[in-house]
């Protein structure tokens, strides 16, 4: 009797981690649309330096941005809450591929590079090449004095900026760098002429510089999408968030924020 007490509490255990291995491999196997239902939670990668779109404010320490803006209506389109982690676009490839944010949110430009670590959704934002030079550099008023021999154009590398500045200079010398501070402190000083960035940035040193001049081109310059990244092969998770953006196209609420944030120009308000 006694012996046979035993096989059934050994049988009832043996179930039981059974049933709780299974639990486990279920839960593990949850796509990133059903984790983040599941956890009741978004991770949203920004990078905390890019003004009007992911931007923590040095006087507030809040976070401020179209991107800010758009991350906290995606978690009350999904009823979830919202966790920023601050990220970089040179740590963006591996905290996708790692997990440690369900999706990047900082106007990440749409590149065939990047696509073999992420798949994005659709764009929202499209800026093209801007420059920035110091007010009193009477060589470079337009467009048109970038180029020219003996100036020297700053670009920062990994940027989509320098493959194409790198192909379009004939005349003046390209000096890349490895910091976006970097670029301005070889404009500050005069090392160089200029340096050159898409739209968001070039409001920051319009804005926040009492040295800084914005120059834009006569016409659209290497145009590029500004999208939103989420790890690969989450097809389910991707589509939650390009239905999202399609709403918030529709209802006027990314025109709304656009506005808010003077990121009119660069705005796609439509998915064609």
């Amino acid at each position: 009797m006694i012996t046979k007490c035993k096989k059934i509490i050994f049988s009832v255990a043996a179930c039981s981690i059974s049933f709780c291995s299974l639990g486990e491999q279920s839960n593990s196997q949850l796509d990133k649309l059903d984790s983040i239902m599941s956890m009741q939670q978004v991770r949203v990668c920004i990078w905390p330096d890019y003004y009007r779109i992911s931007f923590r404010n040095p006087r507030t320490f809040e976070l401020e941005g179209i991107d800010i803006d758009m991350a906290h209506a995606l978690a009350s389109h999904l009823n979830v809450s919202l966790e920023f982690i601050d990220s970089s676009f040179a740590d963006l490839a591996r905290n996708i591929t790692e997990g440690k944010c369900d999706i990047a949110m900082h106007g990440v430009g749409i590149r065939e590079d990047r696509k073999v670590y992420m798949d994005f959704t659709t764009p929202h934002l499209r800026s093209g090449i801007y420059a920035v030079t110091r007010k009193n550099n009477q060589q470079i008023q337009e467009w048109s004095d970038i180029d020219q021999p003996g100036n020297i154009v700053v670009v920062q590398k990994g940027t989509y900026m320098e493959p194409v500045m790198k192909d379009k200079l004939q005349q003046a010398e390209l000096s890349i760098v490895d910091t976006f501070m970097g670029r301005e402190q070889e404009v500050l000083s005069g090392r160089a002429d200029v340096f050159m960035t898409d739209y968001p940035y070039g409001l920051r040193m319009a804005h926040l510089t009492d040295w800084a001049s914005l120059i834009s081109p006569p016409e659209p310059f290497a145009l590029t999408d500004y999208a939103y990244a989420v790890p690969k092969n989450e097809d389910r998770w991707l589509a939650a968030v390009n239905q999202f953006i399609e709403k918030v196209k529709e209802d006027g609420t990314l025109a709304k924020f656009a506005a808010k944030h003077e990121l009119e120009p660069i705005v796609v308000l439509t998915n064609n």
